[in-house]
């Protein structure tokens, strides 16, 4: 079962076993979503969150103090891909993307996406290429079908 990172636990907050969360969704509230996340094997049920600075502040009902807070410091929050919303025509996610084979507007293979990052001024894809290097391209350059991306060549080093 393919599982997608939602966020990643920073340290703790306060005494009473809250987290600090660094987040890959667009904010606090779509976590509230989801009432457990898989942390590293344990499962957490969500009680609370909030938003705090470009991160949140969560509440976990296993999680009673301080030190169970600190001890999930640098764990990821996941859940299975087939609890995402749906998406509408012309969206991805990420996760999605990882692993897609990379080909020209005639078919030829390029490479595989390694990872789809976002800078700030849009998502660029990394591409490994069959050597063993890789390029990053601007996520414009390539047209996603649902078992491959499609690049412009002059993209392509």
């Amino acid at each position: 079962m393919k599982r997608v990172t939602l966020a990643a636990v920073t340290g703790a907050h306060g005494l009473k076993g809250e987290v600090r969360l660094k987040l890959f969704t667009d904010a606090a509230d779509s976590l509230r979503a989801y009432s457990a996340f898989d942390a590293g094997g344990q499962m957490l049920t969500l009680q609370s969150v909030r938003p705090a600075g470009a991160g949140a502040i969560a509440r976990f009902k296993e999680v009673a103090d301080r030190s169970a807070a600190e001890a999930l410091r640098g764990v990821a929050l996941t859940v299975p891909r087939e609890a995402l919303p749906a998406l509408g025509e012309g969206e991805y996610y990420h996760a999605d993307l990882i692993g897609l084979p990379v080909v020209t507007p005639d078919g030829d293979s390029v490479g595989a996406v390694l990872t789809v990052e976002n800078f700030g001024a849009g998502d660029v894809i990394d591409v490994a290429l069959p050597n063993g290097k890789s390029f990053m391209a601007p996520m414009h350059a390539v047209t996603a079908e649902s078992d491959r991306l499609i690049i412009d060549p002059v993209f392509i080093p």
